[in-house]
């Protein structure tokens, strides 16, 4: 039996799941100034994923680097839904 699948899948879905309320804790306490530190995580995926010579292992840093691409635009879209009152802003930041 073959689990790399299923090993890909679970990573998928731990890695999105782990992401999402990164985006949200950024955006609350650095604003959309972070999303230089997302890009530079979704590179270094990238590149672990380039040289990775392990199948799974390198699909699994290629579903990190665009997750981490794709935080970048959750993190436009978190500072959205914080105007819209959807998500609480930090009294903090101006």
């Amino acid at each position: 039996m073959n689990f790399a699948g299923i090993l890909v899948g679970l990573a998928t879905f731990l890695i999105i799941g782990i992401c999402h309320p990164i985006v949200i804790k950024a955006e609350y306490h650095y604003g959309t100034k972070s999303w230089w530190a997302f890009a530079l995580a979704g590179f270094i995926f990238l590149a672990l994923s380039l040289i990775c010579k392990h199948l799974v292992a390198s699909t699994i840093f290629g579903v990190a680097a665009f997750s981490a691409f794709w935080s970048i635009l959750e993190l436009f879209e978190q500072q959205k839904r914080v105007e819209k009152g959807w998500f609480p802003r930090n009294p903090k930041k101006k």
